[in-house]
C-alpha cells in the first residue's frame, strides 16, 4: 500500500521514527528515544531513579489503573464471594443475588462490547464499578432486615455493571499491548486485580478472628470497608482515557471504528461472528469458566469450615491465582518458542491438569454429602472446621490448587482471544461474548447450587464440562491461531476496511 502523508500543519517524521500503523492528527514532538507523539501532559514521560516512567496514556499505566479499579471492585467482590454465601451463615440470599446478577451480566455481556466501543472506555469501567458498592450495601442491610427485593436489584443493577467493566478491561487487556506482550499484560493485571480478593479476604479473616464456633455471618466493620474500596475503585475510574488517546511503546495506536453508533457496533456483534466463525469452538471454554466458582465457595468453602477458616482459604485461593498470573503471563509470551508452538502446549498442558487437580477434588469430594455438612444452625449435627482442626491441610493445598486453576483457565482463555485479533472493536465483541456465555453459565450453577443439587453431582459437571470444552476448542488452538497476526488481516476478519478504523482527522502511514 502507498505511504499516505500527514494532513497539512501535521508534523511527519521521517520513516525510521514512524513505526507501521501509526495514526497522526496533530503536530507530533520527538521525545528523544522515545516513539514521536502529540504534545500533551498525557504523553510526557519522566524519570524517577534512573528509570524512564511511561507516559500516562501508555498501555501500561492505563492497563495498571484498570487493574486497581478491579482490585478495588471485582476483587473485593470476589473476596467476599469467596467466603461463601456472601459472607452469611445461609448462602440462599446470596445464591439468588447471584442468579440475578449472572443472568443480567448474561444479557449485558453479549452487547457490552457494543456499547464500549460506543461510549468509550472510561465511562463504562466508571458506571461499572458502582454496582459492586450497592452489592455490598445491600448485604449490609440484609444482616439487619429483610429487603429482599433490594437484594435482587442490587444483583441485577451489578450484573449489568459488571457486563459493561470486564468488556471495557477486555479490550485495553487484549487490544493495547503489542502482540508479544498480551501474555505478560494479562499476569501484569490478574496480579493485581487478585491482591483485591487477597486484601478483601484478610478484612474478612481479621475482623472475624474471634469466630471460631458455628457458621455465623461476618460483621458489619468487614460490609463497610468492602464498601467503601468498592466506592473508591468506581471513583479512580474516571482518571482513565478512552482508547483513542492511547499511544504504544512503539508509536502505533488502537485499531478503532471511525465514528461508531450504536446500530454499527450492534452490526458488529454478528460481524465478529460471521468473520469469525470458529470462534463459536471456543463457547464452551466460555460457558465453563465461571461454572466452577458456586462449588467451590459454597459447595467446600461455606459448607465445611467456619468463617476465620474460610477468610484464610479465600486468601490462599486469590494468592495462588496471583503466583500462577506470575508463572503463565511470561510462559505465554515466551519468545524461544513460536506463538503457534505455545497455544498447542497451552490447551495440552490445561488438559493435564484438569485431569490431575480435579483428580484430587474427586478424592475429596467422596468424603461428605450436602446433608452430612448441616449444622446445628440448621437443625444437623455437623460441626464446621477450623484451621486447627486435624485433617485441614489437606483441603487447604486442594483449594489452592483450585485457585491456581481458576487463574490458569482465564488466562488462557485471554491469551487466546487476543490471538485471534488485535483489533480494539474486535477484541471488546469477542469479550462480550466470552463474558456474557460466561456469566450464562454461572447463572445456572448458581441456581442449581440453590436448588441443593448433590455435591458430588456438581463436582461431576465440573470435570465434564473442563475436559470436554477443551476437546472443543482443540481445532482453534491448533489450526486458527498464528505467529502473526498483520493488520490488513485482522480487519479482514472484522468486515472492515483501513478507513473504517481512521478517525477524522486521522491519516496512517503503512510500510
Amino acid at each position: 500500500m502507498a505511504d499516505v502523508t500527514a494532513n497539512e500543519g501535521a508534523t511527519l517524521p521521517t520513516d525510521k521514527e514512524v513505526p507501521s500503523h501509526e495514526y497522526i492528527d496533530e503536530p507530533v514532538i520527538d521525545y528523544h528515544g522515545d516513539p514521536p507523539r502529540p504534545n500533551g501532559w498525557m504523553y510526557k514521560s519522566f524519570t524517577i531513579f534512573g528509570y524512564r516512567m511511561p507516559w500516562y496514556a501508555s498501555p501500561s499505566v492505563q492497563l495498571t489503573m484498570v487493574a486497581l479499579v478491579c482490585f478495588m471492585c471485582p476483587g473485593m467482590f470476589n473476596a467476599l464471594s469467596g467466603l461463601g454465601g456472601g459472607g452469611k451463615a445461609d448462602p440462599t440470599l446470596a445464591d439468588n443475588m447471584n442468579i440475578a446478577l449472572y443472568s443480567c451480566f448474561a444479557v449485558v455481556g453479549f452487547v457490552a462490547g457494543t456499547v464500549v466501543n460506543w461510549a468509550g472506555i472510561r465511562i463504562c469501567i466508571a458506571i461499572g464499578g458502582t454496582g459492586y458498592c450497592l452489592y455490598a450495601i445491600s448485604l449490609l442491610v440484609s444482616v439487619h432486615k429483610y429487603v429482599g427485593g433490594f437484594n435482587i436489584f442490587a444483583g441485577a443493577w451489578l450484573g449489568l455493571c459488571a457486563g459493561i467493566l470486564w468488556a471495557a478491561q477486555g479490550q485495553i487487556m487484549l487490544s493495547y499491548p503489542l502482540e508479544e506482550s498480551k501474555g505478560r499484560y494479562w499476569g501484569w493485571f490478574w496480579a493485581i486485580f487478585n491482591i483485591g480478593g487477597c486484601v478483601g479476604s484478610l478484612i474478612a479473616l481479621g475482623s472475624n478472628y474471634d469466630v471460631i464456633e458455628g457458621a455465623a455471618a461476618v460483621k458489619d466493620g468487614t460490609y463497610i470497608a468492602f464498601i467503601v474500596l468498592m466506592g473508591f475503585g468506581a471513583i479512580l475510574a474516571l482518571g482513565l482515557v478512552d482508547a483513542k488517546r492511547v499511544i504504544r511503546s512503539d508509536g502505533s495506536r488502537v485499531i478503532l471504528k471511525k465514528n461508531p453508533s450504536l446500530w454499527s457496533e450492534l452490526y458488529g456483534l454478528w460481524e465478529t461472528l460471521r468473520f469469525n466463525p470458529y470462534v463459536i469452538l471456543l463457547f464452551p471454554m466460555f460457558w465453563s469458566s465461571n461454572w466452577f466458582n458456586p462449588y467451590q465457595m459454597n459447595s467446600i468453602n461455606g459448607a465445611y469450615f467456619n468463617m476465620r477458616t474460610r477468610g484464610l482459604n479465600s486468601f490462599l485461593y486469590w494468592g495462588a491465582q496471583i503466583l500462577a498470573a506470575a508463572i503463565l503471563g511470561p510462559l505465554l509470551d515466551l519468545k524461544s518458542f513460536r506463538r503457534t508452538v505455545r497455544a498447542k502446549a497451552s490447551l495440552v498442558a490445561l488438559f493435564v491438569l484438569t485431569m490431575a487437580i480435579w483428580g484430587g477434588g474427586y478424592a475429596w469430594q467422596k468424603k461428605y454429602t450436602r446433608e452430612d455438612v448441616v449444622t446445628p444452625e440448621h437443625g444437623g449435627t455437623f460441626i464446621v472446621w477450623d484451621w486447627t482442626h486435624k485433617g485441614y491441610v489437606a483441603p487447604m493445598f486442594l483449594y489452592i490448587f483450585y485457585g491456581l486453576y481458576d487463574a490458569l483457565w482465564q488466562g488462557t482463555v485471554y491469551w487466546y482471544m487476543g490471538a485471534i485479533s488485535n483489533s480494539g472493536r474486535n477484541c471488546a465483541n469477542i469479550v462480550g461474548f466470552y463474558k456474557g456465555i460466561q456469566s450464562a453459565g454461572a447463572a445456572v450453577m448458581w441456581a442449581l447450587d440453590s436448588n441443593k443439587l448433590p455435591y458430588m453431582d456438581e463436582f461431576a459437571s465440573n470435570w465434564a464440562l473442563l475436559s470436554g470444552s477443551l476437546l472443543c476448542a482443540a481445532p482453534v488452538i491448533f489450526w486458527k491461531i498464528k505467529d502473526h497476526l498483520e493488520i490488513e488481516a485482522d480487519l479482514a476478519n472484522t468486515g472492515e476496511d483501513i478507513t473504517d478504523v481512521l478517525p477524522e482527522g486521522h491519516v496512517e502511514k503503512i510500510h
